[in-house]
């Protein structure tokens, strides 16, 4: 028996010498875990509070910055649809203003080219005209020097002068029966 205390003893001490050896001191061990949980709970009661309200803090000022960030965004996307609608609307405009100027230049034109047309046409009847007065004209000349030379052979030929009334007379009649 007195082998089995010993040996129940030295079980012991090489259980005490197996903590030894590591280097644990039962004694130490609980005096760091004691120390430990009073470390644990002033830093809960008075570090902690601080900082998880500091850490909430700066969530709600990331959130926010990101709603911030969120709102822009869309701001932006419809600032960019008001402009891609205002741009269609003066692409519109432009457009209408272009086929507007068209229009009035065409119509300018046609204008331009009726005036253009009844004035040479006014012209043209002018000329007509004074080249019908002209023909009238030389055609009274004609008839007047066809007069004089009818009354000239006929002084010639009959040699004896008849009155200036009766000589019109006759080259009256004759010329009316050449113009037959």
């Amino acid at each position: 028996m007195n082998s089995l205390y010993t040996f129940a003893a030295a079980e012991t001490a090489e259980k005490a010498d197996l903590f030894g050896v590591l280097g644990i001191d039962w004694k130490l061990l609980i005096l760091q875990t004691i120390a430990f949980l009073i470390m644990f709970w002033v830093l809960k009661k008075f570090a902690y509070p601080p900082l998880t309200k500091a850490l909430d803090e700066r969530q709600k000022t990331i959130e926010a910055g990101l709603q911030a960030a969120k709102d822009a965004e869309t701001k932006a996307e419809k600032s960019q649809a008001e402009i891609e609608k205002l741009l269609a609307e003066a692409r519109t405009q432009a457009s209408d203003i272009m086929a507007t100027a068209k229009n009035e230049a065409s119509s300018t034109i046609e204008a331009a080219e009726e005036k253009a047309k009844t004035k040479a046409q006014r012209v043209l009847d002018q000329a007509h005209e004074q080249v019908q007065q002209d023909i009238a004209a030389a055609r009274k000349a004609l008839r007047k020097d066809t007069i004089d030379l009818v009354a000239l052979a006929t002084e010639k030929v009959v040699k004896d002068k008849i009155t200036s009334a009766e000589d019109k007379k006759l080259v009256k009649k004759s010329v009316e029966e050449i113009e037959i």
